[in-house]
């Protein structure tokens, strides 16, 4: 239970993070790209703090064709992502990134693992519930093809991630690594491509509390798994995040339909509890 409060209020600042990049991005005075090197600084920060102080860098050279391949994958995500969030609503971008649970558990029974039948019952649901909100009109499909995209290419990276981590490098050291290259890569887009300079934004405070706003979910989500098995706290983590969604779709950006949106929201948590059987 602990594990699964940690992560509720994780996704929180998760989601207060998403809100401000949204607003943002909406004002159109800020690229993507700039969001992104913001956005990313916390997460990079923590693990290399992780990796200075507790001495986990642990790396292998034998990891870098799957590393190099998780890197590109998790660039595009990265900007499909944040294109994803600047047009589409919250609600919407919160029911349809459930996805990647059931696609990578799919992808999990492709490469030989078991599902239990509980857990192919949940598959049903969440894709029922997401066919429900779809639709009665509860979300607005603006961005959805994007977002689909956010939700489809996790389990790509996901899998690529596990297997590093099992075999060659620390959790620590594959993230940090990730993270830098991201920042590289929305520092280059930024400066030379949209000629801007994303460290001219920490003028504002909005853009520091957006930065700091990053650091509690990547703290707080990355240990909640040391409380509770993996696919409760991925199944938490999902179903909060749509929940928070919900809540600043209907409080900051004064998203409609909220009634449908809520009993989709408990139809999509038990498909989510299944899984987590």
């Amino acid at each position: 239970m602990f594990g699964v409060i940690v992560t509720f209020f994780g996704t929180f600042f998760d989601e207060l993070s998403s809100s401000i990049s949204k607003a943002k991005l909406n004002e159109g005075r800020i690229s993507i790209y700039s969001i992104g090197l913001i956005n990313g600084l916390a997460g990079a920060a923590v693990f290399i703090f992780i990796n200075l102080i507790k001495q986990e860098f642990n790396f292998s050279a034998a990891s870098l064709p799957t590393l190099g391949l998780r890197a590109i994958i998790e660039i595009i995500l990265a900007t499909v992502t944040l294109t994803a969030v600047g047009r589409a609503d919250r609600s919407t971008f919160g029911f349809i990134r459930v996805l990647t649970i059931p696609l990578l558990l799919l992808a999990d029974l492709a490469l030989g693992y078991k599902i239990a039948p509980f857990q192919l019952v949940g598959i049903g649901v969440i894709i029922l519930s997401l066919f429900l909100v779809f639709v009665n009109h509860g979300i607005n499909k603006r961005g959805a093809p994007l977002i689909l995209v956010s939700a489809i290419l996790p389990v790509a990276s996901l899998s690529l991630y596990k297997y590093d981590i099992t075999h060659y490098n620390s959790v620590a050291a594959e993230q940090m690594i990730i993270h830098l290259f991201l920042i590289a890569y929305f520092w280059l887009m930024a400066f030379f491509i949209i000629k801007e300079n994303p460290f001219h934004f920490f003028k504002q405070k909005i853009f520091w509390y957006l930065s700091l706003a990053n650091l509690a979910p990547s703290f707080l989500i990355s240990y909640a798994y040391a409380f509770a098995p993996a696919s409760v706290i991925l199944s938490a983590n999902r179903s909060s995040s749509v929940f928070w969604a919900v809540v600043s779709g209907k409080a900051y950006f004064k998203e409609k339909h909220i009634l449908i949106k809520a009993a989709c929201l408990m139809l999509l948590v038990s498909g989510l509890v299944f899984l987590a059987i």
